[in-house]
């Protein structure tokens, strides 16, 4: 994951944060045994848990804000988490990822996830609830625990988890075929985390 997103990563820094490139390169290169120690210090996860990369993102991130000279505010760090992360791979599997929304698979994929609840073994790792809308336009992931919330709480990074949240929108969006729709988030005092899945009109 590191050989893959730094290159974005550090590119950020400049073009959303306006660090010049000599303290871009010193913050990756800070920030490279900080993601090391984070990601040796989580506990393995469970086969088909399908939430793993999601914590290795956030893994990411967070060794790169504590690398950073300043405390990045929320709305510039949802810009520059979205613009790192969102790649031409990225851009590439979310597109047909959608292809695939909706599908048996899909469905089949998403019962599963929730009857899994890794996060009841793994603190790290996520429990899901899974509801069908009635009127048959999508489904939705309702989340009551977030391996990224606890991560980022330990980093002592917490108030600053919304920016990853976002990141939701984002894909949904590269997909091609969803609207994303979202009443709550736990990292901003919700009872859960809800991520809707409308199909495109």
């Amino acid at each position: 994951m590191w050989a893959l997103f730094a290159g974005s990563f550090r590119k950020q820094l400049t073009e959303v944060f306006g660090y010049d490139a000599d303290t871009a390169r010193a913050i990756t290169k800070q920030a490279k045994p900080k993601y090391r120690e984070i990601i040796h210090s989580l506990p393995e996860f469970e086969q088909g848990d399908r939430f793993q990369m999601n914590l290795v993102n956030a893994a990411m991130i967070g060794a790169f804000i504590l690398s950073m000279p300043e405390r990045p505010d929320v709305e510039r760090l949802t810009v520059y988490y979205a613009n790192a992360m969102m790649t031409k791979p990225v851009w590439w599997f979310c597109r047909k990822s959608g292809k695939n929304k909706f599908t048996e698979k899909d469905i089949a994929g998403m019962q599963a996830t929730a009857q899994l609840k890794a996060a009841d073994r793994n603190p790290y790792s996520w429990n899901m609830e899974f509801y069908e809308y009635p009127d048959g336009s999508g489904y939705e992931g309702r989340f009551t625990k977030c391996g990224i919330c606890v991560l980022m709480q330990k980093l002592g990074l917490y108030d600053l988890t919304p920016a990853l949240c976002h990141l939701d929108y984002t894909m949904s969006e590269a997909g091609g075929v969803t609207d994303f729709v979202r009443q709550y988030t736990l990292a901003s005092g919700g009872p859960y985390c809800d991520c809707g899945y409308k199909k495109k009109k």
